[in-house]
């Protein structure tokens, strides 16, 4: 259902937070988003803790966001044609079990194999918070001039959670158990996942109740530009991992794992920051142009982390690569709005979550590796090199974010209707 709130030449955040039953899926959706934040690094901690390896750490990490990579998309189909709360239940139970399972493991000295064994199921019960809470937020705006704010408000709220979950894990494993983060991340889901799942009435339209769409149904993954943009965000998964790895390896180096904690909070902070200000400003250019701007800036901020060798330098540096990350965020979730029909529209946020997991699992790995054998400023290239490939592939492939042809107009005010500029 359409919102019917006028718009005024700058949508707020107080205007899109009037809109009818938001709080009943956004508060509850905070508490079950926390698994994406926490679960990597809570892997990476206890199990360089329990095998002294940051490669070994990094590989089960990377093992847990490529199985969720490859299962999101899974998920946000199944959604979009069965309804959220048939996924979500079953599914945050079964991560329950998961995570339960390898912290058990990973305690007692499993093998490694036996960790990678228990790692396929975590990533895979991973539950779609973020895509599925934007999915409500498009059912409920749909051709409203909200949504570029709805889009900065997710990205804000993803941000937080990454500066909350980050924290929390690594006081947690640091400060009352190597496996305490994991416990926490598995109850998180638990409860805020079966809260999400109650809330019925605002839940996007799904299977026979888009009997009436006349759009043909189809994987949004047969839509160039959704394809565009999973490559994009594997380069922004690759700046979340390897600040992960890279951040807790310096942090060892220098005899202070507790600034860990301090250091990721302060990038995510700069991404929180930069989402806000994103919301509230009425942007003369389209998404497609911004979306360009922010990897370009992005790419040349990640290129001074490896040089950075104190803890006030790091930490002023990934402030300004997390002021970078938002823009770029914000504007491609902006442009799935313009680019899928409602009935894929969740299956297509997935796949942005998956490839940001994906690339976050990569990066993960090599950091890791990079890390143990030639130390923290070394693990820091991984998100250059990440972040170049993307904008690379932006550069080359734009042309392909074009807005569907047909039946794709935005509102602006009260009868009123205008075409949706994504340039």
């Amino acid at each position: 259902m359409a919102s019917t709130v006028a718009s005024d030449t700058r949508p707020g955040y107080g205007q899109l937070l009037r809109t009818p039953g938001a709080w009943t899926f956004l508060l509850p959706g905070f508490a079950a988003r926390q698994p994406f934040a926490m679960l990597t690094i809570g892997i990476v901690l206890l199990v360089q803790h329990t095998t002294g390896s940051y490669g070994s750490a990094g590989a089960v990490a990377a093992v847990t966001g490529v199985s969720m990579a490859l299962f999101a998309p899974q998920s946000g189909k199944l959604a979009d044609r069965f309804g959220q709360r048939a996924v979500l239940i079953p599914g945050v139970v079964l991560h329950t079990v998961s995570v339960s399972v390898l912290t058990a493991l990973a305690l007692t000295g499993a093998p490694l194999w036996a960790l990678f064994a228990a790692a396929v199921p975590t990533g895979a019960s991973v539950p779609q918070i973020g895509p599925m809470v934007r999915a409500r937020w498009a059912g409920r705006l749909q051709g409203s001039p909200l949504l570029p704010t709805a889009a900065a408000f997710e990205s804000v709220t993803d941000e937080f959670t990454f500066v909350v979950g980050p924290v929390l894990a690594t006081a947690l494993c640091t400060g009352v158990h190597p496996a305490a983060g994991l416990i926490a991340e598995a109850a998180l889901t638990l409860i805020g996942g079966l809260l999400f799942a109650a809330q019925r009435r605002t839940q996007p339209a799904h299977g026979q109740a888009l009997a009436a769409d006349r759009t043909e149904r189809r994987s949004a993954l047969s839509i160039p530009g959704v394809r565009v943009l999973a490559v994009a965000f594997l380069g922004i998964g690759a700046v979340f991992g390897g600040m992960q790895v890279s951040l807790t390896a310096f942090s060892e180096e220098i005899g202070n794992p507790g600034m860990n904690g301090l250091l990721y909070g302060l990038f995510a902070a700069g991404n929180m920051l930069a989402g806000v200000a994103v919301g509230a400003i009425a942007w003369k250019n389209g998404p497609r142009r911004r979306l360009v701007i922010g990897y370009t800036a992005l790419t040349l901020t990640a290129s001074l982390l490896w040089t950075a060798h104190s803890v006030a330098l790091l930490g002023a540096l990934g402030l300004v690569v997390g002021l970078c990350i938002a823009p770029a965020l914000i504007s491609g979730y902006t442009l799935v709005e313009a680019l899928v029909p409602a009935s894929a529209r969740t299956e297509a946020f997935t796949w942005l979550t998956g490839a940001v997991a994906l690339g976050q699992a990569a990066a993960v790995t090599v950091a890791g590796r990079l890390a143990d054998g030639h130390g923290a400023s070394a693990g820091f290239l991984v998100p250059l090199v990440g972040t170049a490939l993307a904008l690379v592939t932006l550069l080359l492939l734009r042309s392909r974010l074009s807005p569907l042809p047909v039946g794709r107009v935005a509102a602006r005010g009260i009868g009123h209707r205008v075409p949706v500029t994504v340039d």
